[in-house]
């Protein structure tokens, strides 16, 4: 299995200044006991390498392209300490700017890690067939467009493809959004991590596992951490402007005094130290760190974050849009209508006594709901016989010598003109139910009726929402306006728009961004992802969500759990916090060494501990974030 968590030294930036900080702390002893010069030199020498050829070389790139980076002036300064003698200092330098660049490549690389290992949806092999009959197992990335794959009853599906043979019912909530197991037979698109049922499939791959849906996630989640946030990027502007100031300042101090008989070593350690302890490293390390930070103890608990642009933008929504179907209802089936028929003259409880008894052997979602109804009424669950399953139609079984079959009434009623049960199988279908039709000895003997069961936190989510927003979240839905009021109830959500359609979801949102509000919609299909793409900021459900609308969202609740979105909120709110405070903090040291560089005589060991010193300082802070209780602090709703 691959590893979930990056080693910190398999991070060059981590080696580099490891190795940096050992020469470093190997020289001073030596340094400070007055030992011999080519012995704490050839230290020294080493350490300003191994320290400062990366950030030096990331420099002059930068400057070829004419850009003045900041990680060439720290190398430049530390240089410059050398060349006037202060070699010890320059290391000093060295050392502490590598660190900080590796604190920031380790708050990357844990984000990474985070959302690296949250969707592993797709199996690490699958089984391939060959013309002349014979199988081997092979790891799914070396599957090529056109071979035949054996998906057994129960595995995950190897690749994106057709079915050629056999007939199965898939579990494919986790990309297509569907709550209950789609029937497959020959020619039935599959897909890559979907969930095989009881039969034998056999899957003509039609696309390259580097373009399976799993696949597009995957990437999708792994560039979380290449975009930045609208602070970072105008603060990299300023950085540019910044440095050319600094740079002119630099030779001012350095001209200046000089031009009026100042001595030439003391001018230009004046001059180094300036440049030191006015450079916007701190400035520029205030922003990313907390982002990132978030973004990983996020990924930790399950929700993706997709870039530190949403995680900054997470923190500004005051209104929230719900979808319905796979959002606030789980997509576990739940049997919530029971309607025997007159002609078959059987109780309520007598028609789910058989159709359980039909069901007990079946491993199928909606037998198991039937099932547990059954179990819930306390009703004794009869012996069945002459078990059959056919995958996409439904079970019979022999009951006390008599014939049932529970299934789709599509596909089990062959009767001609309109039977009773298929009025009641249209009556709860437009009520959103699903119709599972019982027969007794060839003769239709009653309808269930079948519903996704709300999320145990919905109310406490709806809840948590209001209380962060100031204002309750929206019922955004394409069911109908009865469906949708019964659950509003249920959540306590007062602002209800059904019956909607695509566009006109993406008119709801846009009507409430006429009104003035950063609106986050919540949704999993196909049909929210318009909406999703309107909004100030999408969330998408990553169990049930489609591949579209994972792609469309800003972030993913990998586990489903709603919980998570007011959490997530409030950590990204307390992530803008941190920054606003690293931006003081970096001001402060900055003002305050280089009034005390211009007005006195700073040391240059003091100004570099100062302005490296702050760098650390505004890094660690932001890495404050990463921690299990920075989490469930930001679970407490608070505006």
């Amino acid at each position: 299995m691959p590893r979930r968590r990056t080693r910190v030294l398999a991070l060059p930036e981590a080696r580099w200044a490891a190795a940096a900080l050992l020469l470093f702390l190997t020289g001073l002893p030596v340094y400070l006991l007055d030992g011999p010069a080519w012995t704490w030199g050839a230290l020294f020498a080493a350490t300003y390498a191994t320290g400062g050829w990366e950030p030096g070389w990331a420099g002059l790139k930068a400057l070829r392209g004419r850009k003045l980076d900041v990680d060439l002036l720290m190398v430049v300064a530390a240089l410059g300490a050398a060349a006037i003698g202060q070699v010890l200092d320059g290391a000093l330098l060295i050392v502490i700017f590598a660190t900080s660049g590796a604190l920031e490549a380790i708050a990357t690389a844990r984000t990474a890690d985070s959302v690296r290992g949250l969707l592993d949806l797709a199996p690490a092999t699958a089984t391939r067939l060959h013309d002349d009959g014979t199988e081997d197992t092979v790891p799914t990335d070396r599957l090529t467009v056109g071979e035949t794959i054996l998906v057994r009853p129960g595995e995950r599906v190897g690749a994106d493809g057709r079915v050629l043979d056999g007939a199965s019912e898939v579990d494919q909530a986790t990309i297509t959004g569907e709550p209950l197991p789609v029937a497959k037979q020959p020619g039935d698109e599959v897909f890559a991590g979907t969930l095989n049922g009881t039969g034998a499939l056999r899957v003509k791959v039609e696309r390259d596992p580097a373009d399976s849906v799993i696949a597009r996630i995957v990437a999708m989640v792994e560039q979380a951490s290449e975009t930045k946030a609208p602070t970072q990027l105008f603060i990299e502007k300023v950085e540019q402007r910044y440095s050319m100031a600094m740079v002119a300042a630099t030779l001012a101090v350095f001209a200046v005094p000089l031009a009026f008989g100042a001595d030439l070593t003391a001018s230009l350690l004046r001059a180094m130290t300036f440049m030191i302890v006015a450079s916007p490293c701190a400035v520029v390390l205030a922003t990313m760190p907390p982002l990132l930070s978030a973004i990983a103890n996020a990924g930790r608990h399950g929700v993706l974050v997709k870039s530190a642009v949403v995680m900054e933008r997470l923190g500004q929504v005051d209104q929230v849009a719900l979808d319905k179907t796979g959002t606030l209802t789980e997509g576990v089936p739940q049997v919530s209508d029971i309607r025997p028929l007159p002609s078959a003259s059987l109780t309520e409880e007598e028609l789910l006594a058989l159709a359980a008894g039909a069901e007990h052997p079946s491993e199928h979602p909606l037998a198991r709901a039937i099932v547990d109804a059954a179990r819930a009424r306390g009703l004794t669950i009869p012996n069945a016989t002459d078990f059959t399953s056919t995958p996409g139609t439904g079970v019979t079984a022999t009951i006390e010598g008599r014939r049932v079959a529970v299934g789709r009434p599509t596909r089990l009623w062959t009767g001609t003109g309109e039977h009773p049960a298929t009025v009641v199988a249209e009556q709860l279908e437009e009520q959103g139910r699903t119709a599972v039709l019982v027969e007794l000895d060839g003769t239709p003997a009653g309808v269930l009726g079948i519903t996704d069961r709300l999320r145990p936190d919905a109310a406490p989510t709806v809840a948590a929402l209001t209380a962060l927003t100031g204002t309750s979240p929206v019922l955004v839905t394409g069911d109908n306006p009865r469906a949708a009021a019964r659950l509003a109830d249920e959540t306590g959500i007062s602002d209800v728009r059904a019956a909607l359609l695509p566009a006109d979801k993406v008119t709801a949102v846009q009507d409430l961004h006429e009104q003035g509000r950063r609106v986050l919609v919540v949704g999993d299909g196909v049909n929210d992802a318009p909406a999703l793409a309107a909004a100030h900021t999408g969330i998408a459900m990553g169990r049930a969500g489609s591949d579209l609308a994972l792609q469309t969202a800003d972030a993913v609740i990998v586990r489903d759990e709603l919980a998570s979105i007011p959490t997530v909120i409030n950590l990204s709110r307390r992530a803008r916090r941190l920054v606003v405070q690293n931006l003081v903090i970096a001001a402060v040291f900055i003002t305050g060494l280089v009034i005390w560089d211009l007005a006195g005589t700073l040391p240059l060991p003091l100004g570099v501990a100062g302005h490296e010193g702050s760098t650390v300082i505004v890094g660690l802070n932001g890495l404050r974030l990463l921690t299990e209780g920075t989490w469930r602090r930001a679970a407490r709703p608070t505006r």
